[in-house]
């Protein structure tokens, strides 16, 4: 009878543990307060500030990475599986970006999982071995932007159609800032001359803003992997570099920009700063919203080119 007695507390210490390390980060389930939120589960902090936008006070968002995080080559955790399981819906953005949602799929087959990149107008990877797959980073346009807004409107919708109008009315509204900021986007990066309008960065996660806004995209690598930076890659951008001369070069958030700065050594280019692309910063950063983040972007990238 005591060892049952024993049993019973330790498995009862266990759930309590493993409860306050589930609310233990920003990104975890807030409990106090959901019982009548759709809770909304996003592979990633653009996304899931996204769905924050559109589901308003009728839906709790939450990211499952964290800001700053590595999404590529993620690994879910256990703490995250338990989270996947009390979601109402996943959230990805698809296009082979996180290939690692099959672990949760296979883990909680009663969640559905949508994918939010249905619709956008795609673009291909042109070189490396990821050659002719999409180019997931569509979120760069706000014009793609858009319908990333409305496929989460929709799914929400349908999972909630009591909230119809209030979802619509968010979306139009926020669809209207993402406008808004496409306008001004365009107008700042216009200002770079013809011949300043080549944009270097590590990874090639700017192929629809660059195609969006008229520049020309030079990149090490094609996507993040553990291949990359190879020798020639290198070698290939810091030929591009003294070749066109181009001022200045830059590199993303989650990447390490020793490589890029191996570019900078041996062209005498400026590093230009730092590129909020896969992940926003956190709250106090300055790209802590999915807006923020295009209007980083753009400053950064003018400054850069510019020198002022």
């Amino acid at each position: 009878m005591k060892k049952i007695v024993i049993i019973v507390a330790v498995l009862g210490l266990l759930v309590v543990l493993i409860s306050q390390f589930a609310g233990s980060t920003n990104n975890q389930i807030d409990e106090g307060g959901s019982e009548d939120k759709l809770v909304a589960l996003s592979t990633f902090t653009i996304i899931s500030d996204m769905v924050s936008e559109v589901g308003g006070d009728k839906v709790e968002a939450i990211s499952l990475t964290k800001p700053g995080a590595e999404i590529h080559g993620y690994q879910p955790t256990p703490a995250d599986l338990v989270q996947a399981s009390r979601a109402d819906v996943i959230f990805e953005n698809g296009m082979n970006l996180e290939l690692w949602t099959e672990k949760l799929r296979a883990s909680i087959p009663d969640v559905p999982v949508k994918t939010i990149s249905k619709g956008v107008q795609v673009i291909d990877i042109a070189e490396d071995a990821y050659v002719g797959k999409p180019n997931p980073h569509a979120w760069m346009s706000p014009e793609q932007g858009l319908v990333y807004v409305e496929n989460i409107r929709r799914e929400l919708t349908e999972l909630a159609p009591e909230h119809a109008e209030y979802f619509a009315a968010n979306a139009e509204a926020y669809s209207a800032k993402i406008k808004a900021v496409d306008i001004e986007l365009e107008t700042a990066l216009a200002t770079l001359p013809d011949n300043n309008r080549v944009l270097v960065s590590c990874e090639g996660a700017f192929s629809y803003l660059a195609n969006d806004y008229g520049l020309e995209e030079v990149y090490l690598w094609a996507i993040n992997s553990d291949a990359q930076g190879s020798p020639q890659q290198v070698a290939k951008v810091i030929e591009i570099v003294k070749e066109r001369q181009i001022p200045a070069v830059f590199c993303e958030s989650t990447v390490e920009p020793r490589i890029q700065r191996e570019v900078v050594e041996a062209t005498g280019a400026r590093f230009g700063g730092t590129l909020y692309v896969d992940s926003l910063s956190t709250a106090d950063g300055p790209a802590s919203t999915y807006l923020a983040q295009l209007e980083y972007t753009a400053s950064t990238i003018i400054s850069g080119l510019t020198g002022k």
